[in-house]
Formats: structure tokens, C-alpha cells, sequence
């Protein structure tokens, strides 16, 4: 694993959390490894999440990953985006070293839904990149809302975390809601001829962290 050599971020006044509930903590078998499973209800909204977590090694913070629900990459294995390729990644990675992953549904398509989503690939094939896409539906670039996931951490008791994900943003966004993330450590997954440009549209417009795509400019259409 490669921190991107990001300092802790943290907050003293935290924003509301949402309502969680949790189930019960059962045995999951996977590809990847062994691990614990637990459902999660927001009582607001309704939506279940999963988290899905091995045991963490007591002298370090844990591994997180949150992974916003992506039934196209995924399930189907797309590659138009990275998210199922991240997904194994980070299952590879907490098996290995501890941690958890958040699968966070009702995300898809960055907070849009997977009809919308697939209306923005429609436009994406007519020249419009991943934002501008968005903005021509009249959707927000980015509607995720982590108040849940912030929820389920503190129920677990990871508040000082390890966050696997190349966006700073979900950094800050836990931090309000009183989740300091001591480290930002890369889950760059190497690009595809197919998902080239979105990852440096994420990269150059977005703010993600992106090492890999660093000679590769972005070629407007």
C-alpha cells in the first residue's frame, strides 16, 4: 500500500449523522478472503449498506474503503470506470492487511441513480465528458452523501481511519462529520483504453489523485 502523503484531517464540530441500524455480524466466505459481514439500515432514507471487515492488526489505524454502489462495474465488469477493478482491489487489500469496506448502495453514478447514469454514457458517446454530462441533465456533479457512512464508522468505532480512495474530497466530507482520516492512502488501479478519459476528466476537473495519468493529458472532444 502507497500513502499519498496526505495529513490527518479531522473536525471538533461535527455535522448530524443519520439514523443507522445495524444487523447481525455474520461469516463471508469470498475469492478475496475471509470476512465479517453486517448490514446497515438508514432509518431516513431507508437504503442498506454493507460493510464487510477483517480483523485489523492493533498498532495501526484501520483500512477503509468507501465504495459507492456501481452495478455496471461491479457486477457486469465494465470498463468504462474503475470502481469493480477498485473494489477487488481493496478486498484484496483489508484481507490482507485489516480494515473495512463500506458498500455504500443508492451512490450510483456518484449519487444520480442507474438510470441517469446511463443516460449521462449517452451523452459521454455524443463527446460530453463525465461533468459535463451530469450538468446537461441538470444533475449535481457529485450528489453522494456521507452522513451514513460517518454513522456507521462511529457505530464501529473507527474514527481515526486509513481511507483508500484517490478523492480528497471524501476525506473532508468524513472529516465534518467527526471521522479523522490520519492517511489517504491511493486506490489507483491502472486505466483502460475505455475509461482513459473519465479517470483524467476525475483527475484534472474533480481533484483526484491520479499519479498514474500524470503524462496523460486530457484531450478535449
Amino acid at each position: 500500500m502507497n500513502g499519498v502523503g496526505e495529513t490527518a484531517v479531522g473536525t471538533t464540530a461535527a455535522a448530524p449523522l443519520a439514523n443507522v441500524t445495524g444487523g447481525p455480524s455474520v461469516q463471508l466466505p469470498t475469492a478475496f478472503g475471509f470476512f465479517t459481514a453486517r448490514a446497515w439500515t438508514d432509518e431516513g432514507t431507508g437504503v442498506e449498506h454493507l460493510s464487510v471487515t477483517s480483523p485489523v492488526r492493533p498498532e495501526s489505524a484501520p483500512l477503509v474503503r468507501l465504495h459507492s454502489e456501481c452495478l455496471t462495474g461491479d457486477v457486469f465488469a465494465s470498463y468504462r470506470c474503475d470502481c469493480g477493478e477498485q473494489l477487488e482491489q481493496a478486498l484484496t487489500l483489508i484481507a490482507e492487511h485489516g480494515g473495512t469496506v463500506l458498500y455504500l448502495r443508492g451512490q450510483e453514478g456518484r449519487g444520480i441513480g442507474l438510470a441517469n447514469k446511463i443516460r449521462a454514457y449517452a451523452l459521454q458517446e455524443g463527446g460530453a465528458d463525465t461533468v459535463e454530462a451530469n450538468e446537461q441533465l441538470g444533475l449535481p456533479v457529485d450528489g453522494r452523501d456521507y452522513s451514513a457512512a460517518a454513522a456507521i464508522l462511529h457505530t464501529m468505532g473507527l474514527d481515526h481511519i486509513r481511507l483508500l480512495s484517490n478523492n480528497p474530497i471524501k476525506g473532508s466530507k468524513l472529516a465534518a462529520f467527526g471521522i479523522t482520516v490520519e492517511e489517504m492512502v491511493s486506490s489507483e488501479v491502472p486505466s483502460r483504453e475505455q475509461n482513459r478519459r473519465y479517470l483524467q476528466t476525475k483527475r484534472d476537473r474533480m481533484d483526484h489523485r491520479l499519479a498514474l495519468l500524470e503524462d496523460q493529458p486530457i484531450h478535449q472532444s
